[in-house]
């Protein structure tokens, strides 16, 4: 198993509006609609700051929960093997991606689609992977039962999964790969 992360080249990997101020978080956005228009991450509702820090609570609580080890306070996310829907959210895109035997798996969580709608009060489906959080021996088996959202959900017509989310609650493998691709810009 891979785990992606996608990015815009010319701004960099990992690159998580998380770790700053939610003013700061919300200036980066503007700033994103006002150079990217475009883009999917223009998209993004007046809200999202606010609903993000709302869910990444939620995640960090219940990883806690499950005996998860939180070495940040928010998480680094990437995808559960490609994603070609996440590779056109940017103009300059591109990806990063990692064998899952290099993370520690006491630092990594997963969600079947993203964070948001998974645990949004929006939807509410009844389908058992809504608000549920995974560890890695978790999400193989909600994997070898429904498989990869990818797969069956390319288009977003079947539910908001299209991809499975893992959350990376360490900075230590993350930050030997951005070496690596600062290593390869600076060639």
């Amino acid at each position: 198993m891979y785990l992606y992360h996608y990015f815009d080249n010319t701004i960099g990997p990992f690159k998580n509006i998380s770790d700053l101020s939610p003013k700061e978080a919300q200036a980066v956005l503007e700033d994103i609609r006002k150079r990217k228009p475009d883009t999917m991450c223009a998209q993004r509702q007046e809200e999202y700051v606010r609903t993000r820090i709302h869910f990444e609570n939620i995640l960090r609580n219940e990883f806690i929960k499950k005996g998860g080890i939180i070495e940040r306070q928010v998480p680094h996310y990437m995808v559960v093997e490609e994603s070609s829907w996440l590779s056109s959210w940017y103009e300059n895109s591109s990806f990063i991606k990692i064998p899952i035997e290099e993370f520690d798996l006491s630092t990594v969580s997963f969600t079947y689609g993203d964070s948001h709608p998974t645990f949004s009060d929006r939807i509410n489906d009844g389908k058992e992977y809504r608000k549920r959080l995974y560890t890695y021996d978790e999400i193989l088996k909600i994997i070898d039962k429904y498989g990869y959202p990818q797969d069956w959900n390319k288009d977003g017509k079947y539910g908001p999964e299209r991809y499975i989310e893992a959350h990376i609650w360490s900075d230590k493998v993350i930050q030997k790969y951005i070496k690596k691709y600062n290593d390869s810009r600076d060639l």
